[in-house]
Formats: C-alpha cells, structure tokens, sequence
C-alpha cells in the first residue's frame, strides 16, 4: 500500500523541472528535464491511495494511478510500467502534453497542493525507454483479418496498435511526408521531441504495423486512394484523420497577406526545428495570436525562438482567477488562471478583448483593432471607450478547428452532424459497413488522451465487428464526458 504519511512528511508540491528561460529560447530543445529519482519518489509517495482514487474519474483513460504512483515510490518501474501500459498505449505523449484533469481531480488537492500525476507518469515512461523495458508485443496469433486505419495522430497510433495486438494485419495510411499526424508537425519540438515519437514507432512496426505515408483518401494524386479503394482491399476502415479545418477570424482585413491559421505557421517551423530551412518567419516581425488556447501558446512559443520583436496572445474571455472558482467545485477540472511554459518566456497575454479588424497599409497586415469588453449569452458587450489599434506584421489565428476535412463515401461526403464531425454510432460505426470513426474526426477538438481513449474504444469494437467478440479494453463511448476540459 502508499506510505501512509506521505502526504503528511511531504506537503510540497515539487513538478518537473524546467530549463532556465534565457537558455531554452535559444534553441528548440524540450522545455523540461528529468526528474531527479529521489524527488521523483518523494513526490509520488505523497499519493494518498484513496478508497475512492477520483483521478480515475479524472483521466479518460482510467490510469491506474494509485498503483503505479506506489510502485513509483518504490522504485519499482517495471512493474509501473507495466500497470502504465495496461491503460495507457503512449503515456510518454499524455505525460508531456495532457493539461492533466486528472491531477485536479486528487483527493489531496482539496487540502493541499495535489499530486504530480504527470511528472511522475513521464519519468515512469522514460525511464522504462531508457532502460529497454518498452518491447515489442506481437500477438500469439493472427485472425487473417486486415484492417486501414486512416491518419497517424494519436488516435489512430492508438487503434492500430490494439488492433494489431489483437491478431489483425494493420496499415495506416499518414498524407503527409511522415507518420505521426499532429504529434509530427502540430507539437513543437520544445515541448515534445520527435525522437520521442519515433522511439515508439519503432516499436509499434516491431508488432507488425505497417505505414504508408504520402497518401491521402479522397485525394487525385498517383498514390491516393478513395474509401472505396479501402473497403475492396481491407476488412475495416478506421477514419483518425482528426479535426483539422481551422475556425476562420471572421472579421475585415482576414484575407489579406500576413494573416495566417496557426497550424500553417507552425507546421513549417516544426519543420525548421527538425533541420529544414525556415518557413514562415516571425523573426523582428511584431506577432498577434488570437486565440487564447494551447495552439495559441504553440504559436507563442515558437515565435519567441523565431526571435519576434513582440508576441501578443488575445483571449476573448476574462482573465480567469487564481483559485479554483465556486462554479467549478472539485473534482471538476477548473477554470483557473494558468501560465504555460510559453508564457515565461516574455511577450503579453490580453484577456477580455474582441477582434474588430484586421488593419492593413498597401495591402499588407500593420496592426489588429480591438476593444474591451465581456462576452454574454454569446454576445461580446464592448466597452466604450476601449477600441484601440495594436501593431502586427504577423497575425495567426488559432480560434480551434470546426471539424475533419470532407471524406468522400460511396460518391458522396461521409455525413457530419450540427458541430461539423462524422456521423458514428455507439459503436463508432459510420453508415457505410465497415467503416468506423475515432478521435477529433467523431467527437470534435479534444485532448490527447482522449484521442487514445478513444483510439482503443473504436479498436474494441473494430475487433468485435470482425470476430463476434473481443478481449481488447473499452475504456469510453462517444458521450462519456464534455468535448474538452
């Protein structure tokens, strides 16, 4: 069982540390370090082991932390790993880039600072990479089925990786140059390293995934395929092809050059970071984000290491407080003021402002109108007095994404519902037999982990639909939970 006092002895709440600011801007190195072992194990010994661990209630995923917090503290990380592992297909990703609900979900946090669940989750991980314990896991038998999963974010890494271990031949299909979907260009390398990524990947073509990359379903170019081409050749289709068409600004002057979707800006510096030239470049240019999200912080960070003159991020909501609200009592996940790493490292935030036009001089972005105000019933009620110009060379607009990229189906475009997803049922079924949807492509813009969680459900039922039955963990259905946290 936990220490019993360790909560008591160790009231201090001790997260991974960070590089120094001045230091890690300069290059596009991970912002965190290792943990060293000693304040690892202190740290995951403050666990209480409650009779009611409501951090399960927390993660999508239903991490069995208690556990492998125990044997964390312990020392024990081949047995960690393995309690890890039992829920968990990546948790080196979840615990770099998952804002962790489960953490403001811990019985401790009532009282005192709660655990470090992700801290401790990322050095399980890593140390089990670096001391061979992450092998390949082939399935002890193979049931002739053959399965394409398109798309190769997270969630469909997820489901090609339980469908593999559950007999059936996998191939997933990745449009761009390399696997990994948003993992690959949409996170940037200071917060997660790609040989991160590729570490994994290794393991997963050791099972017997195969990738194809460059090519794109729906697509007309040599290599594509169509949904029909998918169905004639493989027994199942699973649609990972996430939620990528981004939330225009909508306002005056949005067209002209020099305003620019986040993920086109940081793709390319993603692409910078890993050898290739420079893109898209900030550097002395004055930046404005609008958007007050995790992709907006990407695009802040990024911007700072592109050595921008200024970095503004504009938020249209209120600067929320510092303490978790009456509103959102435990273990709901807060609404709290957060600084991200990003946000350490200089440049402004503005909350409480709303986008009036984009201003232009010869054609050209100059500056971004805004003005004050409060958002009510859906409605920004401006203060008067407060519209106001603030320069800007360089706008990106990171306001979410409104959905998947059309898939064309049997002659026509796969259904999508009133939020703009695919149509699924229950079962993450679509209405063409065989084909089935997971991840942001059926529950719209969300969290990594709930890209896997969901990349393991669809896999269950995936191998069900083949074979009458299945021994594959469903961790979720569709409507478990709210779209984010």
């Amino acid at each position: 069982m936990a220490d019993p006092h360790g909560f008591l002895n160790h009231r201090d709440r001790e997260p991974q540390p960070s590089r120094p600011v001045p230091v890690r801007i300069m290059d596009w190195k991970e912002v965190h370090t290792a943990q060293e072992d000693g304040v690892l194990r202190r740290q995951a010994g403050r666990c209480m082991d409650c009779g009611i661990p409501f951090c399960h209630q927390g993660c999508p995923l239903g991490n069995l932390i208690p556990e492998w917090n125990d044997l964390a503290r312990r020392g024990n990380f081949r047995e960690a790993i393995e309690r890890l592992h039992a829920t968990n297909n990546f948790p080196e990703f979840t615990g770099r880039l998952c804002p962790a609900p489960c953490e403001t979900a811990c019985v401790l946090g009532i009282s005192q600072p709660a655990v470090t669940i992700k801290s401790v989750e990322v050095s399980i991980i890593d140390r089990a990479f670096d001391n061979g314990m992450v092998t390949a896991q082939e399935p002890e038998w193979l049931s002739g089925k053959t399965i394409a999963v398109v798309g190769s974010g997270p969630a469909g890494l997820a489901a090609a990786q339980q469908l593999g271990r559950a007999g059936h031949t996998v191939v997933v299909f990745e449009r761009d140059d390399a696997v990994g979907g948003l993992l690959r260009y949409g996170i940037p390398e200071f917060k997660m390293e790609k040989s991160v990524l590729d570490r994994r990947l290794v393991q997963l073509r050791s099972e017997g995934i195969r990738f194809r990359t460059g090519v794109t379903i729906g697509g007309d170019g040599p290599a594509d395929l169509s949904i029909a081409d998918l169905s004639e050749r493989f027994d199942a289709v699973v649609l990972a092809v996430g939620s990528t068409v981004p939330r225009p600004l909508g306002v005056s002057g949005q067209e002209v050059p020099g305003v620019h979707a986040a993920m086109d800006y940081l793709v390319p510096a993603n692409r910078e970071a890993l050898g290739a030239d420079r893109g898209m470049d900030a550097a002395g240019r004055h930046v404005v984000i609008v958007g007050g999200g995790d992709t907006g912080a990407d695009c802040y960070g990024t911007a700072i290491r592109q050595g921008a003159a200024s970095v503004t991020q504009l938020d249209i909501r209120p600067q929320p407080p510092t303490e978790r609200p009456e509103h959102h009592p435990w273990p709901m996940y807060p609404l709290i003021h957060r600084v991200g790493e990003s946000h350490e490292e200089g440049g402004e935030r503005m909350f409480g402002v709303n986008t009036l036009e984009v201003v232009t001089t010869d054609g050209v972005v100059s500056g971004v109108h805004i003005v004050d105000g409060e958002r009510i019933d859906g409605r920004f009620d401006a203060e008067a007095g407060t519209e106001r110009t603030i320069p800007a060379d360089l706008v990106l607009v990171a306001l979410g994404f409104t959905g998947p990229d059309p898939v064309v189906t049997t002659g026509t475009e796969l259904p999508t519902t009133a939020r703009g997803v695919f149509v699924r049922d229950e079962h993450y079924a679509t209405e063409v037999p065989g084909v089935f949807v997971a991840g942001d492509a059926g529950r719209g813009q969300s969290l990594i982990v709930w890209a896997i969680a969901e990349g393991r459900a669809c896999a269950a039922e995936v191998d069900r639909f083949l074979t009458g039955t299945t021994s594959l963990p469903a961790p979720v259905r569709p409507t478990d939970a709210p779209i984010t946290v």
